[in-house]
């Protein structure tokens, strides 16, 4: 199989080490990070989701108008906007867009974050409605028809779309997730299962129960993992780079009055964390100083060495059966940029690689 990689765009320049300034949407920024991602060879971009920041949903519709190839990933939380609604909104965006439209519904691993739109249902509830808000959903994007529906978080009679996503049957879903609410949720839904950057060991664990639950509703489900990759021309100066990034991370979160962080209500955070307590370097390469300093929030374990040794510790993961990955830099247009140019093609040139020596032995055997 080939692999893919989604980059992520942000409405102005910030992360870990880079607090933002200037104006919250800074449309030369944004145009600049979506075709930075389109010529480094990405293959999709996500916009992220945040109860205090800018529409993704409208980020993408500008990003897709300054772009011609490059597909998209709008983060999208259900709950805030009917289910209904939401179907017609997002076949929408795919329409404009071409079919370059991919969504991630994330149910919430924050109370705190989730209450600020005025969710107040608990971990599981809010998983609960994420499985009937995609069974409405895919009906609205799929049924020639008008239909109600009665269902625990949702009621509505002859609920219908006459705009269709371009791409059918409909947009691809991609979904996250490690907790038990959340597998029975990827079973019955996800076209992709996300996972945050952990060990070899923990995907290999969760992929394998993914796959279960899958196949108990007749289905497969594709995979990706995000990284942070940290480049340099030696795995010493690497490793010092990371360090520095580690250092930078630090002296903001002070000056910004945070402590260390600890985890959210979030089975993923926690296996984070997992992974740190094991070391700051886990599996040779990967990194997990930010995810222990940050509590695990986002994705936040790194990739460490030069790009050789950064594409063959992805390929290992693609070995798992992960065919796709997201990265993105804490220097994150200069990254995307420098993924395109030393990381992107070594790893699809080792895919390949991998796909004509299993195509040698199917045919020796």
């Amino acid at each position: 199989m080939s692999v893919d990689f989604i980059g992520m765009i942000q409405s102005q320049k910030q992360s870990e080490i880079h607090p933002p300034s200037g104006p919250v949407i800074d449309r030369d920024y944004v145009r600049a990070f979506a075709q930075a991602h389109e010529q480094a060879g990405f293959d999709r971009i996500l916009v992220p989701h945040h109860s205090t920041g800018p529409s993704a949903t409208l980020t993408i519709a500008y990003a897709a108008s300054v772009t011609e190839r490059i597909h998209f990933m709008l983060a999208h939380r259900p709950g805030f906007t009917a289910p209904t609604l939401a179907a017609r909104q997002i076949a929408t965006l795919d329409q404009f867009s071409g079919g370059r439209l991919g969504v991630h519904f994330i149910s919430g691993g924050s109370d705190s974050e989730q209450q600020r739109d005025g969710d107040f249902l608990d971990h599981d509830q809010r998983y609960a409605r994420t499985d009937e808000y995609l069974h409405i959903l895919r009906r609205i994007w799929t049924e020639p028809a008008p239909f109600d529906h009665e269902g625990r978080f949702y009621r509505f009679t002859q609920g219908f779309s006459e705009v269709k996503p371009a791409q059918q049957p409909h947009v691809p879903i991609y979904f996250g997730g490690a907790s038990e609410a959340a597998l029975a949720v990827a079973g019955k839904h996800a076209d992709v299962y996300a996972l945050w950057g952990e060990s070899l060991e923990q995907v290999r664990e969760l992929t394998g129960r993914v796959r279960a639950e899958a196949a108990q509703h007749g289905r497969t489900v594709r995979f990706s993992v995000s990284f942070r990759p940290v480049l340099a021309e030696t795995e010493e100066k690497a490793w010092a780079r990371a360090d520095s990034i580690l250092a930078h991370t630090r002296a903001l979160r002070v000056q910004a009055g945070y402590s260390r962080g600890g985890p959210q209500q979030s089975e993923g955070a926690r296996r984070l964390l997992a992974a740190a307590d094991q070391g700051d370097r886990v599996d040779q390469r990967l990194w997990t100083a930010i995810a222990r300093e940050t509590g695990g929030r986002s994705n936040s374990t790194g990739l460490i060495g030069t790009p050789e040794q950064v594409a063959q510790a992805l390929l290992a993961y693609y070995e798992l059966g992960v065919t796709t990955f997201l990265i993105r830099g804490f220097d994150p247009l200069e990254d995307a940029i420098d993924y395109g140019r030393e990381l992107i093609p070594r790893v699809r040139e080792l895919v390949a690689q991998h796909g004509a020596a299993q195509q040698a032995e199917r045919k020796a055997a």
